[in-house]
Formats: structure tokens, C-alpha cells, sequence
């Protein structure tokens, strides 16, 4: 298992700088970069980091707005969040990268991917709404995040982020998890889920040519299997892997294998 050291990155040129966690060394193959999604932050990625051996390099930056990231008044659609992930390889020195995405973060990888396949060796999807605005599940937390204020409610936060849940996971994670998310204002809460919402989101899954793993678990309580198959159709080079019994966010419930998953991938990559 891999140490995780958090650094910060100053962006410039008026882009927000960020905080970002670090673990692995340097190798042969690109760096993985992790997305988080909605309303979270690095931390998100906590399990996963920790159970990364040191052979794999990986960044998981907090995006505008999130956490302990800068949090500018405007830049909350996707293509926002997506230029700010080239930006931060570009800070990095970063060439390509292994992006991999978690639930909503998912959307902003893949449009760097569709958009800029010169810099994305490879695509991992965990979670990753194919659509987002036909989700019955979605539109009624929606009608709640118009109207939040600051500070946003903890118990909905809470509510929020169990729901994602069906497997076990530890408490004071999750617990983390809330309080993390907390440290985003009512307002990023609110147009960064219309930025979702309001986006063509089918049409950030075109001109995908990088291999991509996409991996759902089939208890998700937001996402369906046909679901997961837009994306499969919409993309050439792709495979589905299948978590049985796990929920909406898979590194939360087993991170080693979803860690398993991604050296598998890496390693498919280098060869």
C-alpha cells in the first residue's frame, strides 16, 4: 500500500487552484487521474489511494468549488470542470493520462477524452450516468438543491450521500465524505447539478477512441444496465465489468478490487 501526500496546485491564467492528492512513483506508463463527482472531493478517493500499490501513480485532484478547492462565483458546467482537468496536467507536466472517472466526474473525463485524445492514454468509468435528466432519482434532488442555502443542511447531505450506499462501508468515511461535501456552498451544489442537467450529455460520448473500461455496479439504485450500455454503443474501444451486489460508488465499497481493475487496465495499456 501506497502513502498519500496532498499537495496544491496554482493553475493561473484566472483558473482556480486546487487541492490534490498524491501516491505511487513515478513509472513507465502514464499517471492515473481521478474525477471525483458531485459534491464531493479527493477525499472520495480516499480507500482507493490507500490500497494502491506503489507501482501506480495517481493524482486525484478536488475540482472549483469542492472542498478546500478555490471556489469562483461562475465555471460550473462541465466543459468548466473538463478545462480545468487539461490545465491540471498541464501544471503537472502531465503528457497523457489514465483518466478515471467516479459518477458524475465521469462526464467531465470523458469530454477531455472525446475532446483532447492526445492527452488521455486510457478511460475508466466507475458510476458513470450515461444520461443524466431522464433519472426520475435525479430530478427529485434537483427540486430539493434549488432551493438549499447556506450552510447547506447537514442532513441532506447525509441522506445525499447514504443513498449512493448498499454494501458496507465505513462510518467515519462516510462521515468524512458529508463533511467534505459540506465545504461546497449552496450555490456550486446547485449549478454544477444544472451544468449536468442542462448539457447534452449523449453528446459528450462522441469521438471517444481511447480504450475505456466502464464498470457499474448492478445494485446501483440511480443507474440501470441499459443505461451502461449507451455508453458500451457509443463507444468503440470498450468493455463492461460488472460489480454483483455493489452500489453507485464502487471504490467506496471495494476499493481493492476496483484498484484490481485499474492495474489490470494499466497494464493492458502498456502492453
Amino acid at each position: 500500500m501506497a502513502g498519500v501526500v496532498v499537495h496544491r496546485a496554482v493553475l493561473g491564467d484566472g483558473r482556480p487552484s486546487l487541492p490534490y492528492a498524491e501516491t505511487g512513483r513515478p513509472g513507465s506508463g502514464p499517471p492515473l487521474v481521478l474525477v471525483h463527482g458531485y459534491a464531493d472531493s479527493w477525499w472520495t478517493w480516499e480507500p482507493t489511494l490507500r490500497a494502491m500499490p506503489s507501482v501506480l501513480h495517481a493524482y486525484a485532484p478536488t475540482q472549483r468549488g469542492h472542498g478546500d478547492a478555490d471556489k469562483p462565483e461562475e465555471g460550473y458546467l462541465p466543459e468548466d470542470f473538463a478545462d480545468d482537468l487539461v490545465a491540471f496536467l498541464d501544471h503537472l507536466g502531465i503528457e497523457r493520462a489514465v483518466l478515471v472517472g467516479g459518477s458524475s466526474g465521469g462526464v467531465h473525463a470523458r469530454i477531455v477524452a472525446g475532446r483532447r485524445p492526445d492527452r488521455v492514454a486510457g478511460l475508466v468509468l466507475l458510476g458513470i450516468p450515461a444520461l443524466l435528466a431522464d433519472k426520475p432519482g435525479v430530478t427529485g434532488i434537483w427540486e430539493t438543491v434549488q432551493a438549499l442555502e447556506d450552510p447547506v443542511d447537514r442532513t441532506f447531505a447525509a441522506e445525499f450521500t447514504r443513498g449512493l450506499v448498499v454494501g458496507k462501508v465505513a462510518p467515519g468515511f462516510l462521515e468524512t465524505v458529508v463533511d467534505e461535501s459540506l465545504k461546497a456552498p449552496a450555490r456550486v451544489w446547485r449549478e454544477t447539478l444544472r451544468g449536468l442537467l442542462e448539457t447534452d450529455l449523449a453528446a459528450t460520448l462522441t469521438g471517444i477512441l481511447v480504450p475505456t473500461l466502464v464498470v457499474w455496479g448492478d445494485r446501483d439504485p440511480l443507474l440501470t444496465r441499459s443505461d451502461q450500455q449507451l455508453i458500451l454503443d457509443a463507444i468503440p474501444d470498450s468493455r463492461l465489468l460488472v460489480h454483483e451486489g455493489a452500489g453507485h460508488v464502487v471504490y467506496w465499497e471495494d476499493p481493492d478490487r476496483v484498484v484490481r481493475d485499474l492495474a489490470a487496465f494499466t497494464a493492458a495499456l502498456r502492453r
